[in-house]
């Protein structure tokens, strides 16, 4: 089977009598056609490269760019169930919209296009291919575990992409924020890492084209939507992964950026409409603040500069009212899920996007995937703020569904962030944790919400918690028992650290042992420092626990008001009761057991799932000082 990116640059065929019977009704006009070399006429460039029979996204919109190309007249060739539905041209003279209809039971084909101008005949095949029949789109829920890998600093498995020619950037691992050379490839070489660690789920940072003249390791400035980067791989690559994943029972979540491209863009070079982009007289980067969307004192001014000012300078910001931008942002994200077999969606800065767009984006991909989850990248301060944007939140919203089923929930990070590192008062430290979780109501389903202690944009949380271990087993234990979809960043299980300042190279760190000739190998114990040993069991002890038990993933949680530092909370269903004690005080305390009968009521012992200790009398817990207790409760 031809590499399904060929499509996107076909050559134009010169019309003949041979290449064209078939298509054209009037031989006489064929045998008129004028005789012209393809590269005369340059690459016809074919975005998406392809479609699928039974697919409910069955009117598909072409783009297709060429010089010239507006002034072009489009005609169907023969073709089985397919029905040209209209051609569109913009106030651009090199593109072409062109819709198609596909009807259900359609045949695989290749679709003959024929574009005709001043006498001759130009003709393109569209293939419209057969679905597979592979895992796709099985969502993510509370039952998995995230990790977080950033392909460029994960693992270099192929050396050989390091630089590729006439690409602006190659590997240089010297440079913070310069590519290291990190790959798909090297991702696969550690899948049975990510595996035994216990996680069910891998979130890859963008892994698309992003050839940019600085910074295009991190992914989110994207220059082609429908190719993988060649410093990280091929599209056949990551089809391959992906499938690999599956084979072990791993998801796979794509990182998509709908907001904003880079700038080295083609369509920077060529815009396919003068209001393909949010354009200001000059430079406007935006506010950075969301509240501008429903703050009831918000200026005009405001709301449009947060959502059409650039985020950043060489991050152009797409117009999605724009109804070709909005097509083209929907059936990318459909055709990368048929094409590679993506279970789930992180949207990256959600709130920057345009809403009615965004919910026609996220409506479209759950109707074609009903199993689809999707959490959005909603950083902001507040419950309020945070849910505002999730599906069907009870609020009153004049009508407005966002579709988005979850979260990534900063709120719940930040908490147990300043939990671990703040003097406890009536609201702060781990009451923060407490108060934030009786929020909950605001959400339609808060355990479709991504919990975490840091990501690729945070200082690390060991770096945050002070390098203090008790601490860290204090966070990992709140994430992996907590409600929701728990996200570990790569990396934190040999406790990695980093500032986000002065540069985000410095929490983007290479994984030792990831490239060929690193002294350290720390995928394997023996590379590991004895600390960082007692990290990852810690981890993984407490991953596989949660593998193991429903009522840590889909089961009830009850938690009590925090007193002096400590906080108890419980997990449970009809078939277990787990309690969890963290002691934030910095004094051992022994605990009131009396306090929680209403949940420890028929059981009588208990043993620590993290370290195998047995407490044979429940009346008589204590904790030591910055301790952690997860106790399965036994009758």
């Amino acid at each position: 089977m031809r590499h399904p990116y060929l499509p996107l640059y076909l050559i134009l065929i010169a019309a003949t009598c041979l290449s064209c019977k078939n298509f054209i009704g009037n031989p006489h006009r064929v045998a008129q056609a004028k005789r012209v070399s393809p590269a005369q006429y340059g690459a016809l460039r074919v975005e998406p490269a392809n479609w699928w029979t039974g697919m409910k996204h069955n009117q598909v919109e072409i783009l297709f760019h060429r010089e010239g190309l507006a002034s072009f007249d489009v005609r169907l060739g023969k073709a089985k169930g397919i029905k040209l539905l209209k051609t569109e041209r913009t106030d651009s003279p090199n593109y072409l919209f062109v819709t198609l209809q596909i009807a259900s039971k359609a045949p695989a084909q290749r679709v003959p296009l024929l574009f005709s101008k001043d006498g001759f005949v130009l003709t393109c095949e569209f293939p419209v291919l057969n679905r597979r029949r592979s895992a796709k789109a099985q969502g993510i829920t509370s039952r998995d575990a995230v990790y977080l890998v950033f392909p460029d600093r994960f693992a270099n498995g192929d050396t050989t992409n390091d630089r590729i020619s006439g690409m602006l950037e190659g590997a240089d691992r010297r440079v913070p924020d310069g590519r290291h050379g990190g790959d798909l490839k090297g991702i696969a070489d550690h899948l049975d890492y990510i595996s035994d660690l216990g996680f069910s789920a891998i979130w890859l940072n963008p892994e698309l084209e992003n050839d940019q003249v600085e910074g295009s390791y991190h992914g989110y400035a994207v220059t082609d939507h429908y190719r993988v980067d060649r410093r990280l791989g091929t599209n056949e690559e990551l089809r391959s992964l992906i499938g690999a994943c599956h084979e072990r029972g791993i998801k796979v979540i794509r990182d998509v950026v709908l907001n904003h491209i880079g700038d080295n863009h083609y369509w920077m070079k060529d815009p396919p409409a003068r209001d393909w982009f949010n354009q200001w007289p000059e430079f406007t980067r935006t506010t950075y603040r969301a509240p501008a969307l429903v703050d009831p004192y918000a200026s005009a001014h405001d709301r449009r500069r947060f959502q059409d000012g650039w985020f950043d300078r060489r991050m152009p910001d797409l117009n999605q009212r724009n109804p070709h931008v909005a097509n083209y942002l929907i059936q990318q994200a459909i055709w990368w899920v048929e094409y590679a077999g993506f279970d789930d969606f992180r949207i990256d800065t959600y709130t920057y996007s345009d809403q009615a767009f965004c919910s026609r984006w996220c409506r479209a991909l759950r109707d074609e995937y009903p199993d689809l989850g999707m959490v959005g990248e909603i950083w902001e301060n507040g419950v309020v703020m945070q849910g505002f944007f999730a599906d069907n939140q009870p609020m009153q919203r004049a009508g407005f569904d966002s579709e988005l089923p979850g979260v990534v929930d900063f709120q719940l990070c930040f908490a147990i962030r300043e939990a671990l590192t703040r003097e406890q008062g009536w609201t702060e430290g781990i009451s923060k944790v407490y108060y934030t979780l009786a929020r909950d109501f605001f959400y339609q389903d808060p355990y479709r919400n991504l919990v975490m202690l840091d990501n690729h944009d945070m200082t690390r949380f060991y770096t945050h918690i002070e390098e203090h271990l008790d601490k860290y087993k204090s966070g990992i234990a709140f994430l992996l028992t907590t409600r929701g979809i728990p996200q570990v960043y790569y990396a934190t299980e040999i406790l990695a650290t980093g500032f986000e300042h002065p540069s985000h190279g410095n929490i983007r760190k290479d994984f030792p042992g990831g490239w060929p000739g690193d002294t350290l190998d720390k995928f394997t114990a023996s590379g590991r420092t004895p600390i960082e040993n007692e990290a990852f069991q810690y981890l993984r002890t407490l991953l596989h626990y949660r593998n193991a038990t429903p009522a840590l993933q889909t089961g009830k949680l009850m938690q009590f008001v925090p007193e002096d530092g400590l906080y108890v909370y419980f997990r449970y269903d009809q078939a277990k009761t787990v309690m969890i004690a963290i002691n934030t005080s910095g004094n051992p305390v022994q605990m009131d057991m009396r306090r929680f009968e209403e949940r420890i009521q028929g059981f009588h012992k208990a043993v620590d799932v993290t370290s195998g200790k047995e407490w044979p009398d429940l009346t008589a817990v204590s904790i030591e000082k910055n301790g952690t207790l997860v106790l399965e409760l036994i009758p």
